[in-house]
């Protein structure tokens, strides 16, 4: 049963209906490239870097190490804001949690699993902007390809791109299951 109390669709039966886009090597060497760029870009500082979780938790893990092997440090914390509460569509915007840390004269990197229409992201740089942050950069392991993002809303750093499709795994889910998951998989057209 899902948090919803409905009986959840079968992550075993997702995968047997589902194209494998991007394999875990490739997003190792991704998130590699990420971290030599963003390294480079706040050298000397330690910026405040935000996991949106649930999704971003696996990348963010695997990005931070990658930071640490360049030296750079960083100011953890968190934040939990959703617009799909286990749906496959998203609503309104829902803070969970807010981050402890004061943002105030601060860089930001703002980490995330995927990039898709971005209001959720650019609610969530606009909330660090009014907290303060003097520059909030957003890391997105995944940026969907198509023309419907937001204006103003852009990943400043992407691992890979992904087709328009529902995507699950590596932090992105399918019915709040799979995120452990170490690629990137897609449903079949009409799975």
């Amino acid at each position: 049963m899902s948090k919803l109390g409905t009986t959840r669709p079968s992550l075993a039966d997702a995968l047997a209906n589902a194209d494998l886009l991007v394999e875990r090597a490739t997003l190792d060497h991704a998130i590699a490239r990420m971290a030599e760029s963003i390294a480079r870009d706040y050298a000397g500082e330690v910026p405040v870097y935000l996991t949106i979780m649930h999704g971003a938790l696996p990348f963010s893990g695997q990005l931070a190490l990658e930071l640490g092997t360049h030296g750079l440090d960083l100011e953890f914390d968190y934040l939990h804001a959703t617009r799909y509460r286990g749906e496959t569509s998203g609503g309104e915007l829902v803070w969970k949690h807010r981050p402890a840390t004061a943002l105030y004269g601060r860089r930001v990197l703002l980490v995330d699993d995927i990039l898709d229409e971005g209001h959720t992201l650019l609610a969530v740089r606009q909330w660090c902007l009014e907290q303060g942050a003097t520059d909030v950069r957003i890391a997105a392991l995944s940026v969907k390809r198509h023309d419907r993002c937001v204006e103003g809303v852009q990943a400043d750093y992407m691992g890979v791109e992904v087709a328009d499709r529902y995507v699950f795994g590596f932090g992105m889910d399918y019915y709040e299951q799979g995120r452990n998951l170490p690629a990137i998989y897609a449903l079949k057209e009409g799975a």
